[in-house]
C-alpha cells in the first residue's frame, strides 16, 4: 500500500534530503603513476616514467573490470604533469570519461584542503576521482576512514601509498557534509601493467 501525503510540499522536501542520505557515493583517492625524475626539472613538470605509463593504463583496466567501480562522474586532479598524465591514460579505458578539474590546491594538499576541494563537488555526483600526490592522498585516506574501514587496508595505506595506488571508499552523507571518520574505506588496490 502506497501512502499519499496530504502536504506536498514538506514531505517531499523531507523525502528529498532523505533520499539524497541513503544514495551511497563513492570516493576515489588515486595516487599519480610512477614518474621521471630528470635533472633541472621543476616537480610540476615531471612526466610519468615508462612504468608509470603502463601502471596508469593498468588502473583504467581496473576501474573497467572491478564491476562497482563506475566511471567517475566528477575528477579532480592536481595540474602537475604526472597527475594529468594518469589522468589522460586512467580515461582511454572508461566508457564515458567526465571533463576533469585540474584544481591547483590539490598540488601540496593537506589532508583537510583536500576534503574541502572534494565538498565542492555537485551534489548530484555519485563518484568522484580525486588523482594527487602524498603524503596528501595517505593523509586524507586516514583521515576519512571511519568506523567499519577495514584494519589491513588501512595499515597498508598508512604504511606506503604507492604510485598508482587507490583508496576506494563509500560516503554515506553529502559531498558538502564529508568530514573526518565521515567515509568507509572499502579497499585499497596497487595496479601494476
Amino acid at each position: 500500500m502506497v501512502r499519499r501525503a496530504t502536504v506536498l510540499s514538506r514531505p517531499t522536501y523531507a523525502c528529498a534530503v532523505e533520499s539524497e542520505q541513503l544514495v551511497p557515493r563513492r570516493l576515489i583517492l588515486l595516487r599519480h603513476a610512477k614518474s621521471q625524475w630528470p635533472d633541472g626539472m621543476l616537480d610540476q613538470q615531471r612526466p610519468l616514467a615508462e612504468r608509470g605509463i603502463a601502471d596508469a593504463t593498468a588502473v583504467g583496466r581496473v576501474l573497467v573490470e572491478v564491476a562497482d567501480l563506475a566511471d567517475p562522474d566528477v575528477v579532480l586532479c592536481s595540474p602537475a604533469v604526472r597527475t594529468r598524465q594518469t589522468w589522460q591514460l586512467v580515461a582511454q579505458s572508461l566508457t564515458n570519461p567526465p571533463a576533469s578539474r585540474f584544481d591547483p590546491v590539490i598540488y601540496g594538499a593537506t589532508a583537510t584542503e583536500l576534503v574541502d576541494v572534494i565538498r565542492s563537488v555537485p551534489s548530484e555526483a555519485r563518484t568522484v576521482l580525486v588523482i594527487g600526490h602524498e603524503p596528501t592522498m595517505s593523509n586524507t585516506a586516514d583521515l576519512l576512514a571511519g568506523p567499519g574501514s577495514p584494519k589491513q587496508d588501512l595499515a597498508q595505506l598508512r604504511d606506503k601509498y604507492p604510485t598508482s595506488a587507490m583508496a576506494v571508499f563509500t560516503v554515506a552523507g553529502s559531498w558538502a557534509n564529508l568530514g573526518p571518520r565521515g567515509a568507509v574505506l572499502e579497499r585499497f588496490l596497487i595496479p601494476r601493467g
